[in-house]
């Protein structure tokens, strides 16, 4: 049985890379690769059913925190019901769903990361007084100074100058470092399993 999975996820993968180089895998590409958005949507059907099954196991038992799992399943069903019959993309759906709730939910979840990070750079340096604490610190501080919208107005040198070269050019160029070493990674992580060294579906 397991080189059965093994010599299926191999050739799958040969046939998916393959399709990519030669046209005529093209179609065998694009089938496997349906196949799987629709394996991934029935997991994430599975996964909803279960986070649903849990939360509906901790109203049944009157658990602590309750009271928000009933709110999850709410929420959950009013969205799902209001989703299929307007669907997504009604003005009603967007107006509600995602401008009245997900953006603002999205807004403070950003809010309090960003106090926790600053937070945490304060507790760095009293931890430990270093050079890059300090850095941090500083291009924290000089990134909230620009971003934030001061009574007084803005600070014209941190706001024009400092802030849009921090964030467009250092930042960047850090997030671009971070995209290709995923990229790596994932390519690393492919090849392991093309070659069977590593055989996350089941196999030793």
């Amino acid at each position: 049985m397991r080189v059965i999975t093994a010599f299926i996820a191999i050739a799958s993968g040969v046939l998916v890379l393959g399709g990519y180089f030669f046209p005529a895998l093209a179609g065998v590409q694009t089938l496997l690769l349906n196949w799987a958005i629709i394996l991934a949507g029935v997991a994430a059907i599975v996964g909803i059913l279960n986070l649903t099954s849990v939360h509906m196991d901790k109203i049944r038992r009157g658990e602590k925190g309750s009271a928000y799992s009933a709110l999850l399943i709410i929420g959950l069903a009013v969205t799902f019901f209001f989703g299929m019959i307007l669907r997504p993309q009604h003005d009603v759906m967007q107006m509600v769903a995602l401008n009245g709730i997900i953006i603002p939910v999205e807004a403070a979840l950003m809010g309090l990361l960003t106090v926790s990070l600053l937070y945490a750079a304060i507790r760095l340096l009293r931890r430990r007084t270093d050079m890059m604490g300090i850095i941090f610190l500083l291009t924290a501080a000089l990134l909230f100074l620009g971003s934030a919208t001061l009574p007084f107005g803005d600070i014209p040198v941190i706001g024009t100058l400092i802030r849009p070269w921090v964030s467009q050019i250092l930042a960047l160029g850090g997030a671009r470092g971070i995209l290709i070493g995923v990229a790596l990674g994932a390519l690393t992580t492919g090849l392991r399993v093309l070659f069977a060294v590593d055989r996350p579906y089941g196999g030793t």
